[in-house]
Parts: C-alpha cells; structure tokens; sequence
C-alpha cells in the first residue's frame, strides 16, 4: 500500500516556489505581489502570503523535541496548564467561601489580591481556611511596601498549620518596576528590596517573588516584540543585579515568574510564547552550560489583554478572550487568567466570572489542548513567526542592554517612552479602522447604550507606603476603544437624538453598499440610523429626511451620478441638515466648488470626523 502511493505521488511534477507565485501574480492580473498580498506587520517583519518546506531550512526550532534545551516546543512533556481565577479581598472569609467554591468548580489556580491591611498571618488564617495548599497553586498580590511583611506571614502560617512547605507552590506578584513604568516614580533601592524578598521566603522553595510582569507593558498597547523584548531584558536585569547581590542562578530562575498578556492576534500570540521558552533559555544558558537544564525554563502565566477589551458590545470580548485563551494554550503556558467579558466596566459578576472559568475548561475538557504538545511545531507559518518575532525581540533585547540594561531604561523613562509611542499609533490605526474593534469601530450595534452601565470611578486612594512622587514618564493604559466610547458616551450623556438619514437613489448597487457603510460609519458615534430602500428624485429624499427631523443627510448613489445628484441635493437642502456625500468620487472638487464639504469613504479617520459632526451638533 505505501508503494502503491509513492508511486502515485511521484507521478506529479514538483512545483517550485516561483510557479505557485508566477500563478498567483497571473490570478492578481498584474497586480503588485507584495503590495497586495504581503503584510506588513508591526513587529517589524514582513509575513507572506504562503510558506513552504523550504522556508524551514536554516532554522533550529522545528528539530528541537519537547523538554529539550532551548525549550522552544515545551519545557515539560505535557500541556497541562493551570487554571486561575482572581479574588480580590474585601473580607476574608466571602473570600474563602468563593474560594472553596469555585475550587470544586475546575480552578486549579487562586490568586487573591489583598489590601495592606489584610497583610498578615490571621487574615491568611481566614483567607486558606479549608484549603489544601500542597494541592492548589496560591498567589497574592499586594502593596510593594508590605512584599516582604508577605513573605513571612505566610511563611509563619504555612509552617504553623502543618503544611509539607516543600510541596506548596505559588506566587507573591512582587514588580520590582512597577513604581517607574506604571506610576512614574524612581525606585533605586529595587536591588535591595528583591533581596529582603528572597531571604524573606527561602523557607517557602516553591513560591516565585520575582515578577517580570510584561502584562503591563501589553496592557499599554505594547506591539509583540516589545513586550517579549522588554520582558527578556527585565528578566536578564534580575539575573545580573541579584547574582551580583550574591543569589545563585538555580535560586533565581526558581523564583522568577513571568506575567504576560495575550492579545487577539492568534497566531503572532501563539509565536510569542514559544518564542519566550527559547530566547530565555539563550539567557541562562549563556551563565554556563550547567544551566541548561532546570535552571532555564521559563514559567510563564499569561492573562487576556484589557487593551483591546470594550465597553460596548461587551460580550465580543468573549470571543476576545476565547482566542487568546486558545493562543495561550497551544503556546504552553503554565498556568492562565482569562478575564471575564465585563471587566472594563463593573466588578465582574458570578456569572461572568462562571464564563471565564468555563472558557478554559471548554478547552481542556472539550477540545482537549492539555493532551497535545506543541500542535504548531513544524508549521511553515507559525516557526517563520517564531524566528522572526525572535529576531525582533532580541534586537530589542540587545538595544536595552546597550543603554545600561532594564533598570536604567525604566529609570529614564525610554521603556515607557517606545511604548507609549506604540500605543498612539494603535489608537491612530484605530481611528482610521485600520485596526478593527467589531462593535466599537466598526459594525457597531446600532441601538446600544452604555451610560448606565458604568459606574462613577471613586477617588483614588491615598497611599501612605511612601511611593514618592512622579518624575518619569509613566505607561498610559487607555484602552484601543477608548476614544471611540468617550465620543459615543458624549453623545448618549447630550440628551441630543442625533438622526443620520441615508438619502439613497439610483444606482442600485451602489447606493445599497454605500449606505450600509455609512450607517455603520455615524452609528460608531451613537447616531440614531435610518436606511431607505430609495427614492426616485433627490427632493424627494430630502423632504422625507427633514420631515424625521435628520441633522445629517448622507448621499448614496455611485460616483457617475454623484455629479447630477449632489449639487441638486445640496442646493435643495439649503444648510437645513448637515449634507454628506458617502465615497469618493472622481468629481470630488467639482462637487466642493459648489460648497460641499463633508465626504466619507474608507480612507476617513472615522474618529476624527465623527468628532468634528459631534462638534457641529453641539456635543463635547
């Protein structure tokens, strides 16, 4: 039989790369190959249309096997991952409760998020009362100031209730740079705080206190190569600094913990991690070849991204998470938090706590991704993803070193500087919907309102841990969709019913497709939409659009008849609506001659001129 089909295969010529790309040029019909058909990422690489066997030579990642240094299919000979859920306690014993609770319903993870005063050996009392600690993973998170006061709290309860503490696992989510990217504050002393924290909990062998917490830099807006580059580099600046401190590398890499996001490009996010299991492994290696084992697997727990997250159509972040869930999983990770739909506006509920939860069962008991290692290894697309996103973050990576390394660079300021430059070009791309938030800015849901859902943000506590006062620069954290809410939110808190009415007439086509688009582009605004099938005079549709009491009154046709249709519909109106013309038609300045104005075509800056409309109605 398996003669029989060599022998079937050999009968077919081999085609080379340039056949399959002459065809495709063919099927273009003289279109530019590249221009149509390679994406331009922003990672710094161009992605191609197709890849074959070919593209893998050269490349070292495809003939690593799982558990093999430099660890980029897997550093284990599973994908089990653990499955976490966050408690942010109020009072410890509703805590506890939904901590007992959600234990029994497929959370393998807890991560409990304390205030400073809850940061001590009764509170945990309460907090783990009932729990098993050498069967479930425990994190914590807490003020900087109060790490170390954390430390031994659960040092002193753990080894008072009895626990075997050298099978207790987890985590305290200590950020050595969270006072300078994220509040803008010099932190010099971080040397010595890393260091009372590692003495502090070397009772405790199987707690990571060392965050590189890169879902800060993903939450800013960050593109791929840069969070994996700023997070390799923060990485290498704990080895460095604390080896210098007199701290073993086998010490360290046991007690670092990295904390990414995940965002919604699948296969890029997919890329990344594995890339991470590689490039940080390259790290510790490069101490000595007796690090090379153990000592270079990364750990890594990812958390969904809030930056492309939204306050309108809120359940699309569902699919949102599932994706990125999806990326997380296939990539390796050792454990994940899939935030809840609604996290961008209220304190998310039991129910859509419970989704979150399941997303991640569904994917292990359903689909079952925990049974499969590294399924993307030997993929054409997906290794060129990962040499190439590599490639990119260890430029990066060796650029930070050139400046003095991750301390200084977050010292000065030019960490936050490159991100936050990412995170305006994404919001530009945004704007111009050349990055797509489905329900936000584009394909909205017409009739949606948001207002009375949000709640008033309460004042921002004041901290007496002696943070100091802001002198760098500091990641700015606005969501992709937020200037889009804001101009929709302005619209709904004006009172104003602001009505777009699409006056279609003539070509048939045309006229449908152009209104469908326009009805989209004004209710990104929260505009009140009426579409008509047609009409057979341009006063005709104007009388029907000022009789609903339209302040804005969009032409569709097709461009031939835009020259007849818009000067007679502009006239005609006489400035009693706003007028706009939806394209862009060849008779574009003959038509602004005669006073028109406001045109809309793909290539508007949605954002910007749904502002300027806003403006013109009174709306701010």
């Amino acid at each position: 039989m398996a003669t029989d089909k060599e022998r079937l295969l050999s009968e077919f010529p081999a085609i080379s790369t340039q056949e399959w790309k002459d065809k495709i040029i063919t099927d273009l019909k003289g279109a530019d190959f590249d221009r149509k058909l390679v994406w331009r990422t922003n990672e710094g690489f161009n992605v191609n249309p197709f890849y074959r066997r070919e593209d893998l030579e050269g490349l070292s990642t495809p003939r690593v096997m799982p558990a093999e240094y430099p660890y980029v299919r897997s550093t284990r000979l599973d994908n089990e991952w653990l499955v976490r859920q966050e408690i942010h306690v109020t009072d410890p014993q509703e805590a506890n409760a939904k901590a007992l609770d959600i234990l029994n319903k497929g959370v393998t993870s807890l991560g409990f998020k304390l205030r400073r005063d809850q940061v001590n050996k009764e509170t945990l009392a309460v907090l783990l009362k009932g729990i098993m600690p050498e069967a479930i993973e425990l994190n914590f998170s807490c003020c900087y100031s109060v790490a170390v006061q954390l430390a031994e709290a659960l040092t002193a309860y753990l080894t008072e209730a009895g626990a075997n503490v050298a099978e207790c696992k987890g985590s305290i989510n200590f950020d050595p740079f969270k006072k300078q990217l994220v509040k803008g504050i010099s932190n010099p002393q971080w040397v010595a705080a890393c260091t009372r924290l590692l003495e502090a909990i070397r009772p405790l062998p199987g707690f990571r206190v060392l965050t590189v917490n890169a879902l800060n830099i993903n939450n800013a807006g960050a593109y791929i190569y840069q969070e994996l580059g700023y997070a390799l580099s923060w990485g290498a600046e704990l080895l460095d600094k604390l080896t210098e401190a007199g701290f073993s590398i086998e010490e360290l890499t046991s007690r670092i913990k990295f904390v990414f996001g995940v965002g919604s490009n699948y296969f890029m996010e997919l890329a990344k991690f594995r890339a991470a299991r590689w490039l940080w492994a390259e790290i510790v290696g490069a101490y000595g070849d007796q690090y090379k084992g153990d000592a270079a697997k990364i750990y890594m727990h990812a958390v969904t991204s809030t930056w492309n997250k939204t306050i309108y159509d809120a359940h699309v972040n569902l699919l949102r998470t599932q994706t990125e869930a999806m990326s997380a999983t296939l990539g390796g990770v050792d454990s994940l938090t899939v935030q809840p739909f609604d996290v961008t506006y209220q304190e998310s509920d039991n129910f859509s706590e419970r989704i979150a939860r399941n997303q991640q069962l569904l994917l292990k008991e359903e689909s079952h991704f925990d049974k499969v290692i590294d399924p993307a290894a030997g993929s054409y697309y997906i290794e060129h993803l990962t040499n190439a996103l590599a490639e990119q973050a260890w430029k990066l990576f060796l650029a930070v070193e050139e400046e003095g390394g991750f301390a200084v660079a977050a010292e000065a300021g030019s960490v936050q500087k490159a991100v936050n430059a990412s995170n305006a070009k994404r919001h530009a791309a945004v704007a111009a919907r050349k990055e797509i938030f489905l329900g936000t800015n584009q394909f909205p849901n017409f009739t949606e309102t948001a207002a009375q859902k949000l709640h008033e943000e309460a004042e921002a506590a004041t901290h007496s841990c002696g943070c100091g006062q802001p002198s760098i620069e500091a990641l700015n954290f606005d969501r992709g969709a937020s200037e889009f809410e804001a101009l929709r939110l302005a619209t709904e808190r004006s009172g104003k019913e602001v009505k777009v009415f699409m006056l279609t007439i003539g070509n048939l086509a045309m006229r449908l497709a152009r209104s469908q688009f326009s009805s989209n582009f004004f209710a990104c605004a929260g505009y009140k939409i009426q579409d008509n099938l047609g009409f057979a005079t341009v006063q005709e549709g104007v009388d029907a659009g000022l009789a609903t009491g339209a302040s804005i009154i969009v032409l569709c046709s097709s461009d031939d008849e835009y020259a007849e249709f818009a000067p007679e519909a502009f006239k005609y109106l006489a400035g009693r609506a706003e007028f706009v013309v939806a394209g862009a038609p060849a008779c574009t300045d003959d038509l602004k001659a005669v006073g028109i104005e406001n045109f809309i075509n793909v290539k508007s800056n949605v954002l910007e001129t749904l502002r300027q409309f806003n403006h013109k109605l009174g709306i701010n």
